[in-house]
């Protein structure tokens, strides 16, 4: 069914969803049109049951229906926005637009869950109108979880094919929307069966899973805004392809900068070798910059880093200056070595990798090993930089 509704509505004609903003805008609208639809329609039906019946867990699993149309309206402005292209004021372009959508509808969803919450447990307390469900409310019920099943496999299979962090949100609302569903209908069963009105405790439970669905979604959307460590995937297809060119000898500094959906913008430093030509080695580059473009869909930017290859005395003090940062801590490296001799002593210039989940401050580390490298022999001197990874 997806697939026939994306195929009639979705021209894609070879381009991939997502990294064409058309395509993306229009899966986006798609998605959004079909939740707005069925979403409005399930909260006709609940409404007028759940009013009939005086079920507060039916009247408020509408109005959640009514908040997720609502959802799907600022999903579908997101998709449009997002799609604008990189002006003046914005140059990396508003595909983080989207993020901003899903934060919002993380915050309705929450608020739903605490207005669903509040609800019931005053009802749990203080008593109300004793419900009365028919077959009607079974059935009204049954489709609801069917059809809100069904959009969440609607939207996470949109929401994949267009990498889109608003439709995987709205996949997970409308799974605990079937889940919410689910606990009404089971305290619906209950009270017909039994006489026992369990209502407002199954409307407890559903307020409380459609609560932890807004905070979860909350959490991702606020990872991805303040930035979160590249996919290991891409940093090992990235190393891969600059690391097939015999121009590269080494690589280090690899950033990954994500400004959304197809906005991925990676920077690197390359070591290549100094004494070869400059202009070939840049015109090298420029190549391995095109084909990760081509590849991976990425904009790149390499800074060349000269070295000395086939110093034996370079690759010696090297090899020694690895050695005593090694005694530090094993995780450590070092990268852009270089020296500066003179008369009365000789400066050591590199680069420490440090991972983040080392507790010695840069300072405190960076002296360390200046310390140690200059006890070993009291020519050399240390000028370390820190790198974090």
């Amino acid at each position: 069914m997806t697939d026939l509704i994306c195929k009639l509505f979705v021209r894609e004609n070879g381009q991939n969803p997502a990294e064409s903003p058309d395509l993306r805008r229009r899966y986006g609208t798609l998605g959004s049109i079909v939740g707005i639809i069925i979403n409005l329609l399930l909260f006709a039906g609940k409404i007028v049951v759940g009013t009939l019946t005086a079920s507060i867990s039916v009247t408020a699993d509408a109005v959640n229906n009514l908040s997720d149309a609502g959802s799907s309206v600022i999903s579908l402005i997101s998709f449009r926005l997002s799609a604008k292209p990189a002006d003046r004021e914005h140059p990396f372009g508003h595909a983080r637009t989207e993020y901003v959508a899903s934060m919002i509808v993380s915050f309705i969803i929450m608020l739903i869950g605490y207005e669903l919450f509040a609800d019931s447990l005053s009802k749990a307390i203080n008593g109300g109108k004793e419900t009365h469900h028919t077959a009607v409310t079974m059935i009204v019920l049954g489709a609801s979880i069917l059809l809100k099943v069904w959009l969440c496999l609607f939207n996470r299979k949109v929401g994949k094919k267009i990498n889109s962090g608003v439709m995987r949100a709205t996949a997970a609302d409308s799974l605990s929307d079937a889940v919410a569903t689910s606990a009404v209908l089971i305290a619906a069963v209950i009270s017909m069966v039994t006489k026992y009105d369990i209502d407002a405790y199954m409307g407890i439970l559903a307020s409380l899973f459609i609560f932890k669905s807004g905070i979860d979604i909350f959490r991702e959307t606020y990872d991805s805004l303040l930035g979160t460590s590249p996919e290991e995937e891409l940093v090992k297809n990235v190393e891969r392809i600059i690391l097939a060119h015999p121009e590269a000898i080494g690589i280090h500094d690899l950033m990954v900068h994500n400004y959304g959906p197809g906005r991925c913008f990676v920077s690197s430093h390359v070591e290549v070798d100094g004494s070869r030509d400059i202009f070939e080695t840049h015109d090298a580059i420029d190549n391995i910059e095109k084909e990760l473009s081509e590849a991976l869909g990425v904009h790149c930017v390499i800074h060349l880093d000269p070295i000395a290859v086939g110093d034996e005395k370079v690759n010696a003090l090297r090899e020694k200056t690895l050695e005593i940062v090694k005694t530090v801590d094993r995780r450590l490296n070092i990268h852009d070595f270089r020296i500066v001799p003179g008369t009365t002593h000789c400066n050591l210039i590199f680069d420490v990798a440090a991972p983040f989940e080392l507790k010695l401050g840069d300072d405190e580390l960076a002296g360390i090993i200046a310390d140690k490298i200059h006890r070993e022999d009291g020519y050399y001197f240390a000028v370390i930089t820190v790198d974090r990874q």
